[in-house]
């Protein structure tokens, strides 16, 4: 089992949680773009995300990671979220993951309009984290995440739904 997502806002990302940023890009219609990983056996479907380079501030790296895993930048920003949310790897990943340096995630998310065609999205990029793509309901998003995600989706969809008019 799992352990407990921890959803805390804090003002500052906890030393022992890699920091990172999540982007829920929202097209026209509403619907959310989600990828399914290329790493994972069996094939969860995630927003894009990533890592902050030191010294990038998380808007930077929100646009940055954006483009290197759907290969296009063409958004305009609707809302970022108020505060850092965190979650916890679970047993099995936690002393794997970048060899076992953090417990977890903590992420500035940010959501952005889609302004660009589908034509525009390319996830055959320099180094692909995902072997397909589509757009979904936000309310499905938790539901097609890997478990130890889904809590967080949930905050996610909650922290913007007002943004997107939900």
């Amino acid at each position: 089992m799992s352990p407990p997502v921890n959803l805390a806002r804090a003002a500052r990302p906890h030393a022992r949680y890699r920091k990172g940023v999540g982007i829920m890009l929202v097209n026209a219609r509403g619907l959310v773009f989600v990828g399914r990983r290329n790493d994972m056996a069996d094939c969860h479907w995630q927003m894009p995300q990533g890592g902050v380079e030191p010294g990038e501030r998380p808007r930077h790296a929100a646009r940055r990671e954006l483009r290197e895993e759907t290969g296009t930048d063409k958004v305009a920003l609707i809302a970022a979220a108020r505060g850092w949310l965190a979650y916890d790897f679970p047993s099995e990943l936690a002393g794997t993951a970048w060899g076992g340096r953090f417990k977890g995630q903590t992420q500035k998310w940010f959501a952005y309009r889609f302004t660009g065609t589908d034509g525009d999205i390319d996830i055959a990029t320099a180094h692909p984290e995902f072997e397909a793509w589509r757009w979904v309901e936000p309310r499905r998003l938790p539901r097609l995440a890997v478990a130890f995600k889904r809590a967080l989706y949930e905050a996610v969809i909650e922290e913007f739904s007002g943004a997107l008019g939900a």
